[in-house]
C-alpha cells in the first residue's frame, strides 16, 4: 500500500482577471466549432496524433487516481469491417423498435439510421472501455471507484484534444457493445463505453440542423 506523500504542485498557472477571461473565451471560441459528423474522410491519421490525444486523456482525473480506462485503437481495415457488422446488427434492432417509439421520434431530426458506413470509412475507431477491476504484481483482484464517471471524463479530454488536433469525431453506442469484447480480444472486466470514430471529416460532410441549437446559460446553469 502506497503511503500518502505531498509534493509541490507541478506547472502551476496564475492569471488575473483580464487573462482569465480572455482565455475562457479563447477556449469557449475553439470549443463551440467542435461538431459530431457521420461523414468522414478515408484521408490517413498518424498513430502519433492518436497516441498524443491518449496522452491528454490520461490527465483526467479519477475516482483514487486508478484510472479505469483503456483505449483501443483501430485502423486495420478487416477489424473495422467485423465492427460494423457487429454494430449494425444491434442497430438493426434498436431501429426496428427496440429504442421505443419517443426515442425514434427524437432521432428523426438527427437523421440517423442503422446504416454506419463511417464504422469502415473513417481511419480510426477508438473502442473505449471501462476497467471494472485490476489486478496487482501477485494477481490480487482490486476495487475501481467512480468508473463510469471517471471514464467519461477521460473521454472528454480525448475528444478535445482530437478537436485540438483538427479532427472530426462521434460518439456512437450501439446497445449492446458486448461484441467489442470478443473482436478486440478484451478481458471481462472491461465493459464496453462507448466506440469513438475519428477522422477528417468528407469534403462536402454535413450535420443535422438541430445539433448547432444548445441550451442557453440559464437553462444549463444555476448560479446561488
Amino acid at each position: 500500500m502506497e503511503k500518502y506523500e505531498p509534493v509541490t504542485l507541478p506547472a502551476s498557472v496564475s492569471l488575473n482577471e483580464i487573462e482569465s477571461k480572455k482565455n475562457v473565451q479563447k477556449y469557449y471560441d475553439f470549443i463551440r466549432t467542435r461538431h459530431s459528423i457521420r461523414e468522414f474522410s478515408n484521408r490517413e491519421v498518424s498513430k502519433d496524433i492518436i497516441e498524443t490525444a491518449l496522452y491528454a486523456a490520461g490527465r483526467a482525473p479519477s475516482g483514487a487516481n486508478h484510472q479505469p480506462w483503456h483505449f483501443v485503437c483501430v485502423n486495420d481495415p478487416s477489424t473495422k469491417s467485423k465492427i460494423r457488422i457487429a454494430a449494425e446488427q444491434e442497430e438493426q434492432a434498436f431501429y426496428a423498435g427496440k429504442a421505443g417509439q419517443e426515442w425514434l421520434n427524437d432521432l428523426k431530426k438527427i437523421g440517423t439510421d442503422a446504416n454506419k458506413p463511417f464504422l469502415e470509412v473513417a481511419p480510426w475507431l477508438i473502442a473505449i472501455f471501462v476497467e471494472r477491476s485490476w489486478q496487482d504484481k501477485k494477481g490480487g483482484k482490486h476495487k475501481n471507484y467512480y468508473m463510469t464517471e471517471s471514464v467519461g471524463i477521460a473521454t472528454g479530454f480525448l475528444i478535445n484534444a482530437l478537436h485540438a488536433a483538427g479532427l472530426a469525431t462521434l460518439t456512437h453506442t450501439p446497445s449492446p457493445m458486448k461484441f467489442l469484447n470478443e473482436i478486440l480480444d478484451q478481458p471481462k472486466n472491461h465493459r464496453p463505453f462507448l466506440l469513438l470514430v475519428v477522422g477528417h471529416p468528407a469534403e462536402k460532410a454535413t450535420i443535422p440542423a438541430a445539433s448547432t441549437k444548445k441550451k442557453s446559460i440559464e437553462e444549463i446553469a444555476t448560479f446561488i
